[in-house]
């Protein structure tokens, strides 16, 4: 008595790995398109949030913080927020008061090489 074939031939195993194969390099470029936009998203978010916050400080207090630690010593933020491109919360470029009686940060900008996927560069959002 002759019994039923056990396991997959090596052939079998090619095919499917040829399958999965082409699967997965469909699936990449596009994953990693929409890593790269929730990146951009975040950091447009921060870049606002941020921009808030400091006009709320300004509005309160009729100054302007001197850094961005200020805001969290004074209970405007948690913490400093990290730039998504850079993966780091010390990137940010300061931009200073351009208003010699009211010194300290008036705006803030990421501090990334690059742009964004239509071209702007990520320093100028």
């Amino acid at each position: 008595m002759r019994l039923g074939r056990h396991g997959f031939t090596l052939i079998e195993l090619l095919v499917v790995l040829v399958i999965v194969a082409g699967l997965i390099s469909i699936v990449t470029p596009r994953y990693l398109r929409s890593l790269e936009q929730s990146e951009e998203v975040m950091l447009v978010s921060n870049l606002t949030n941020m921009r808030d916050v400091l006009d709320q400080f300004y509005a309160d207090r009729g100054i302007r913080p001197s850094e961005l630690l200020e805001l969290v010593d004074a209970g405007y933020i948690r913490n400093v927020p990290q730039d998504p491109m850079t993966k780091s919360s010390m990137s940010w470029i300061i931009v200073n008061s351009e208003d010699a009686g009211v010194p300290g940060i008036a705006d803030i900008r990421s501090g990334a090489d690059g742009e964004t996927r239509s071209g702007i560069p990520f320093s100028e959002l």
